[in-house]
């Protein structure tokens, strides 16, 4: 397998790091030139790009007009270019794997928390809100995982206004609570709460590091090539999906 690597930051370098480990080449593409020019992208297996939100859509199309016709589009931040990429994709008939954490835990905890907002919106007393914790220099805020977790939540419990909509300004729906912390090392930590008048309930995703981004980077990766995929966009959900079909190994 050879991957094509964009952002070589500290989730890039995870990821490659994993990469290599498991035997693949890795090629990584820097930033434009001065003057915006770049070579060419070389052929790969599959792109992943784990750059900052604005340079998504420049890199989609730069690996795009390379040859390239599988992506994984890790980065958070760059939601109002998605339309744009999405066309990009279907132009070049190239497929896409799409996320704002690579993390099979997070992934099952979005779904723990969607089924878990369903149940608590049902009883009626318990209110939801949602907290997440990042490294100081993180610039989106509240994070792509913060805000996935929002979406989950409203769409199973109507009484609130999520991330993408305005809060009702007669406080018959209104937002729901969302709160960011810069500070410190953290690789992210989201603590989403319900609370009710004589107890609160509690479900927590903790990042010891990066390495759970760079499996599911690989699993994505592995996802892509696979089988032929349909053009366009598709979400961490479908890898996440297959693994869990797969049989469960059980040590001899």
């Amino acid at each position: 397998m050879h991957l094509l690597l964009y952002g070589p930051g500290r989730l890039g370098g995870a990821i490659a790091g994993a990469a290599t480990a498991a035997g693949w080449a890795v090629t990584s593409i820097g930033r434009p030139a001065a003057d915006g020019t770049r070579p060419v992208a070389p052929r790969a297996d599959v792109v992943v790009d784990a750059s900052p939100g604005s340079a998504v859509a420049g890199n989609a199309a730069h690996a795009l007009e390379g040859g390239n016709r599988s992506l994984i589009l890790a980065a958070t931040g760059w939601e109002a270019d998605l339309p744009r990429v999405r066309t990009m994709l279907l132009e070049h008939d190239a497929a896409a794997v799409v996320a704002t954490n690579l993390s099979l835990g997070a992934a099952l905890f979005l779904r723990l928390v969607e089924r878990a907002a369903a149940w608590y919106g049902r009883a009626g007393a318990f209110e939801p809100s949602v907290v997440e914790w990042h490294r100081r220099g993180k610039a989106d805020r509240p994070s792509g995982t913060a805000r996935a977790i929002a979406r989950r939540i409203v769409a199973a419990d109507a009484r609130w206004a999520g991330p993408d909509e305005a809060g009702d300004p007669a406080d018959t729906r209104p937002a729901l609570e969302v709160f960011g912390i810069r500070a410190g090392a953290n690789p992210g930590s989201h603590l989403v709460t319900f609370d009710g008048i004589g107890e609160s309930v509690e479900l927590r995703l903790t990042a010891r590091d990066r390495t759970a981004y760079a499996d599911g980077a690989l699993a994505a990766a592995r996802w892509l090539v696979a089988e032929r995929r349909a053009p366009g966009v598709h979400p961490f959900d479908a890898v996440v999906d297959d693994l869990l079909a797969a049989p469960l190994a059980i040590p001899a």
